[in-house]
């Protein structure tokens, strides 16, 4: 399967090993930045004759690959997307998936037109640990679900923002909650049941006073089953990053998925006593070496099977557009100061501008 990557920076090396890890033809880069791209064939030690682009129309025009991933800046997600879509590419788009409800709906009907597969790389949802709780989940051993807590606590300096002009602006990013912390995000809102009756958040700028977007969201969530979800994120902790960790309350079971990345379980405890939880513990415990984790190569595998088989992708562009919608919700209840129903009209980052 002929593929290709837009987008050579941070987070392009997890995507490249997904790619050969997956005994992908790797068909092209491309980047505005040659530079980025010609580091990443050395160091992943490419064919010396992949064809690097700066233009991705040009690419997808010469190379026609059919799996292409999308890893530029955010607030370029959507366009890029529909041009491929258009190409009729399947697709893996960082998250988030675009940085407004409208672009991802239009995302969503493309492909749909096209019949072609999108993914949102929500790559945590294949964490073992993550598929461990999500078992339970599906098996209802946590009996009525109460409520579940999303934490992503890291630190992020001038340094990181001045090494890419784009981050933490609302044209292009958004702050700590669209960026750091929507991976956690999306989890939150998947365990829960999906569907949210209404949000109220707060989110600020306390620190970072060189970027347009929040660096601190705090959410308030009530889903439609009756269950509750409670959000914190931020980009302010001295001296670096602490933890990312889920909880997930029941009335007949408690759980903690915490690390830097959710990557280990800390807390499992059911009243059906089906498993020991040390050995549980013990078995689904990862160190990964960056909070990017481990989710990229069977993201990866799942999608090259979905294209196989012509089903949907584990994370489709659907599952992109909800954990967007939830971060969007926080924006405008921000911005508006009152409590947001959904489903959520239209709502983009850019309707944030000036907020701070």
């Amino acid at each position: 399967m002929k593929y290709a990557l837009i987008g050579c920076g941070r987070i392009s090396p997890n995507h490249i090993v997904a790619a050969q890890n997956n005994h992908l033809e790797i068909g092209a880069l491309c980047d505005i930045v040659p530079a980025y791209m010609q580091d990443k064939v050395l160091k992943f030690e490419l064919n010396a004759a992949t064809p690097l682009y700066t233009d991705y129309k040009q690419m997808l025009k010469e190379i026609k690959p059919e799996l292409v991933t999308i890893a530029t800046e955010s607030g370029n997600h959507a366009d890029i997307a529909l041009d491929c879509i258009e190409a009729g590419c399947h697709l893996i788009i960082e998250k988030p998936i675009a940085l407004s409800l409208f672009d991802a709906d239009r995302i969503i009907e493309k492909a749909k037109e096209k019949n072609v597969k999108v993914c949102a790389c929500h790559q945590n949802r294949f964490n073992k640990s993550i598929q461990k709780i999500r078992e339970a989940v599906e098996k209802n051993r946590f009996g009525r679900l109460l409520y579940g807590t999303a934490h992503v606590r890291w630190a992020r300096d001038y340094e990181y923002y001045a090494r890419a002009k784009w981050r933490g602006t609302w044209g292009q990013d958004g702050g700590a909650l669209m960026n750091q912390c929507i991976h956690n995000i999306d989890l939150l809102r998947w365990m829960m049941g999906d569907e949210i009756t209404e949000v109220v958040g707060m989110t600020d700028r306390l620190k970072h006073e060189y970027i347009e977007a929040e660096d601190l969201g705090i959410a308030l969530i009530r889903f439609k089953n009756g269950s509750y979800g409670i959000i914190e994120g931020t980009t302010n902790i001295y001296p670096r990053n602490l933890e990312e960790t889920l909880y997930l309350f029941g009335d007949k079971g408690t759980v903690k998925a915490g690390g830097e990345s959710v990557n280990m379980i800390e807390e499992w405890i059911f009243s059906d006593s089906l498993d020991d939880p040390d050995e549980v513990k013990k078995k689904y415990h990862e160190k990964p070496p960056s909070v990017y984790g481990y989710g990229h190569t069977p993201l990866y595998s799942d999608v090259i099977e979905a294209i196989k088989k012509n089903r949907a992708p584990y994370i489709d562009a659907e599952a992109g557009k909800k954990a967007l919608e939830l971060v969007l919700a926080i924006y405008k209840s921000q911005k508006e100061g009152r409590t947001i129903k959904f489903p959520l009209d239209d709502f983009s980052t850019l309707d944030m501008k000036g907020e701070f």
